[in-house]
């Protein structure tokens, strides 16, 4: 069965106590109540970093500049309906005070406490990575 690939972009956007967004999905939205990285879908003819960028202003109201954002790792991961291809881009650095565009709500992690927040299924490899669990492969 051939499955439809969805590119989509996220960041982890880090405060200066190292903590990380996250972003809770609004009633309404599909995985309504889990908690993501900030990001969205990207568009025909649209760089990762430039969705990236783009997504972080429509969601977040925040301006970051594309040579701040830094790859750390992408997730793959097998839908009922999609496969899903997500890299994750780190940011330390932006422009403008975060306001919920969405009806989002936020929290500030701490790495070690990702998993604490029940979050999507393609994430939790993700969550992985930042707060340093160890992979299957190591």
């Amino acid at each position: 069965m051939t499955r439809r690939m969805v590119l989509v972009v996220a960041a982890a956007l880090y405060d200066k106590q190292g903590r990380v967004l996250l972003a809770q999905r609004p009633e309404g939205k599909s995985m309504a109540g889990l908690w993501e990285f900030p990001g969205g879908k990207v568009e025909a003819g649209e760089t990762p970093e430039q969705a990236l960028v783009r997504e972080l202003e429509e969601e977040l109201a925040i301006r970051v500049d594309q040579t701040s954002l830094k790859p750390i790792t992408f997730a793959s991961f097998g839908y009922p309906d999609f496969h899903l291809l997500m890299p994750l881009f780190g940011c330390e650095c932006w422009e403008g005070d975060l306001h919920p565009r969405e009806g989002q709500s936020f929290a500030w992690v701490r790495p070690l406490d990702l998993h604490t927040y029940p979050a999507p299924a393609a994430d939790i490899p993700l969550f992985d990575v930042l707060s340093g669990k160890k992979s299957d492969l190591e």
